[in-house]
Parts: C-alpha cells; structure tokens; sequence
C-alpha cells in the first residue's frame, strides 16, 4: 500500500492522531513552551486524556500502580499473555508534541483496529508516565516498573523545588508501598512493540518515511571534575597558571575527536566553572559526557580513550581530574522475528524494502527488554530530523503510513507467535 492507495479510514485516523498530539502538546507546565514532567498536575490531565482516547477505541482501561496509563483488548481466548504497544507521555523542557506520545497514539489506533477475541494474544497499551526523567531524573522508571526493575534509591530523588520522588507519589494519589504491583511477569507478555519518531536525519536523507529498528544505543553518563587553582587573572602570570578551565576546554575538543575517530558519539552537555569570576582564574570546572555507542564495546573503549587523554592533558597542565559514572544502560537488540514482523509491516504499507536503523536515543523498549523481546519501528521527522525541540515535526502522511505498517505489523506478530505455539 502507498500513500496514494491508503483507504479513507487510515487518512481520518492519521488527522485524529494529529488532533490528539495538539490537544497533548497544549498541556504544558511551561506557557509558551511543552514540558509535561512526572507526576504533575499536567501528567494527570494527559494520563486522563490518554485513558478516554484508550476508552473509546474500546479498551478496559486503568492506571498501574507505577502511574502508567493501561488498556487491554482480550485475545482468543481468556487471560492470553499480552503483546504490548506502548511508548511515553512526558516530556524534556521546551520539547516537541511527538516525542514519546506520537507511538502512544499510533498504538490506540492500532488497539482500535483489532477485534476483541480474535488475535492469539490479548493486546495492550501502555503511556508512561516517566521515561525522559525530567523531573527526578529517573529516567525510564515508568518503564522500570513494569519491567520489575525499579531502583529503590529513586524515592529518595527531589525535584527543584525539593520535592521528594516519594512525596510526589503519594500527592498524585499512588501508593509507594504498592509500587511492585506494577510489574508484569514474563509469561504474561508475548513481546513489546513501540513506534517512535526517528529523532536524526537518515529517513529525511534516504526519502523514506519508516524504519525497522535493529537496536538501541548503549549510553553510559559521567559527571567529571577538573581541578586547579583558582587566582587572580591580572596577578598570576601564565607559567604559574593552573586553568581549571583551559584544561577541561582541551579535554572537550579531545571528546569530539575521540567519538568522531571510533564512530561513537560523545556529547559534553554542560560545563560549569568556578568560581565563576569575570577577573578569576577558574580553580575547578564540572562538566558532563554522555557516550553512546551502537554496541557496549565501541563505548567503552571510547571511554578508555577519554580517560587516557585526561590524563595526559591534566598532566601537562598540573591539573586533576576526576569521574563519576551517573548512568549506564547497556546496548538493547530487537529480537529478529520482531524486526522481520515490522518490515513486513513497512513493506505492506510503503510497497518497498524499508532501511533499518540503530536508534541513537534511549527509549522505553530498553527497560521492557528485561521482561520481554522488544521491537521498534521508527518514523520519519522534518527539519533534518530535530527532536527535543519545539521544532520536531512529522507529516499526516507518515502518520497514515506508520499505523498501516504498524497495523501490518502485529499481524505479522501474530502469525509468527500462532505459528511458535
């Protein structure tokens, strides 16, 4: 099926699906500007609207103890284990309208295409309610409760106003204690299917609207230090200076060309030094990194990399440094038989062989692939791929494309699960 050939069905479900991201996008904590973080009065509205859309197409609808937004369609049978559509429905500061709630929607309407009692499988969806980790960061927990892997230190994590994860938890009417009831166990779930838009420019590039996703990134985080002496600027001469911040400058330029050589990517998001004086030497500077890599190996071994040119920088310039890992979250491949379902999908709806894509971005399909396989179908984004950004922007007509291919995909799941058992 090509964009020409779509039935009138798919073209007014691809406009409702736009409708239903405005009405989200317009749910903002920010005026002038998107950001829907965990646990706030604006989640609530949107888990609300979310489960009234779930409700419509036709699901029985509840909340998780974790918060997420749940629907269910029974399959052929009573209590079959679920296949799950799901993706997010917070948001980054200043963030797009498609980020995280573009899969969710897609995957009501996919819900709403399918007779009760027919598939081999019930079929699920789920919003989270906290993957980018905005608010605690926590990213991922709405994910890693249902996966059973919920980081109990996370309680403890405050917001900026210093309001306790715990806290928040309870003020949006959830019960910390019943946390664990959120988790599903493996032989309930059949797989987890998610659609998401691309976030990078190679479906813009290629001219194609959709992708099957192979992988998805392994990331590590650190929090680095880099120590010197703070001094006066007119004062010290450039011999006795140990630049805190000159040395932290050299080792960013050695980030950028260390991830360029290995084809990895390595991003230093901020940097701050101090004490910050226009007329003072820094004497100690903080910045990030992030490493990505599409397998663990080229990660860490940039890693190994990074720290061997902070030593040799910190060396010359009598200088430290140090280095605290925040995050790490190893490399996630689709299963095969799930890849091969959704490019059959992309196939039925675009009519040619779909590119495949390793997903540069963390996403929710990472904690679910501890209880379930996990595949993923990406969707083409304008303006050379922009995400995160009030910028990110998808066309109806992908959208009419990605429900066909997801649709398409399920089924495909469901031949191949039919088959299996």
């Amino acid at each position: 099926m090509n964009g020409a050939s779509q039935s009138a069905e798919t073209a007014q479900a691809a406009r409702r699906i736009m409708a239903r991201a405005d009405a989200l996008g317009a749910i903002s904590e920010t005026p002038g500007a998107l950001t829907r973080t965990h646990l706030t009065e604006e989640h609530r509205r949107a888990a609300k609207l979310v489960a009234g859309w779930m409700h419509e197409a036709g699901l029985a609808v509840w909340t998780d103890a974790a918060g997420n937004v749940c629907g269910r369609i029974e399959g052929a049978g009573p209590e079959l284990p679920a296949l799950l559509l799901g993706s997010h429905i917070d948001t980054v500061p200043d963030a797009g309208r498609y980020d995280g709630p573009l899969g969710v929607l897609l995957a009501i309407e996919v819900a709403a295409r399918a007779a009760p009692g027919v598939l081999p499988f019930a079929l699920e969806v789920v919003a989270f309610g906290d993957e980018e980790g905005t608010r605690f960061g926590t990213a991922l927990s709405g994910s890693r409760a249902l996966a059973g892997s919920w980081d109990d230190a996370w309680w403890d994590c405050t917001d900026a106003s210093g309001i306790s994860l715990r806290t928040a938890f309870e003020r949006f009417g959830l019960d910390p204690r019943r946390l664990p009831d959120a988790a599903r166990e493996p032989k309930d779930l059949v797989a987890y299917l998610e659609a998401h838009i691309e976030q990078g420019p190679f479906l813009e590039q290629a001219g194609q609207p959709l992708a099957v996703v192979s992988s998805i990134a392994g990331a590590r985080r650190f929090a680095l230090t880099v120590t010197g002496r703070a001094g006066h600027a007119g004062g010290t001469p450039y011999e006795l200076r140990r630049d805190a911040l000159v040395g932290a400058s050299e080792l960013v330029v050695e980030i950028e060309r260390i991830g360029q050589e290995l084809d990895v990517i390595a991003t230093v998001g901020r940097m701050h030094a101090y004490p910050g004086g226009v007329n003072v030497i820094p004497g100690r500077v903080e910045l990030s990194l992030d490493l990505r890599a599409e397998f663990d190996a080229d990660r860490d071994d940039a890693w190994g990399r990074i720290q061997e040119a902070a030593d040799q920088i910190t060396a010359l310039r009598d200088l430290e440094w140090s280095a605290q890992e925040t995050y790490r979250a190893d490399a996630v491949q689709c299963a095969d038989w799930l890849q091969q379902a959704v490019e059959e999908g992309i196939r039925a709806a675009c009519g040619d062989d779909p590119l495949t894509l390793w997903s540069r971005a963390g996403h929710d399909a990472m904690a679910v692939a501890g209880v379930a396989e996990v595949g993923m179908l990406f969707v083409r984004c304008g303006n050379q791929g922009v995400s995160h950004s009030p910028d990110e922007t998808v066309s109806t007509g992908d959208v009419a494309l990605a429900l066909d291919a997801f649709t398409a995909a399920v089924r495909a799941v469901a031949e191949r699960y039919a088959a299996r058992s």
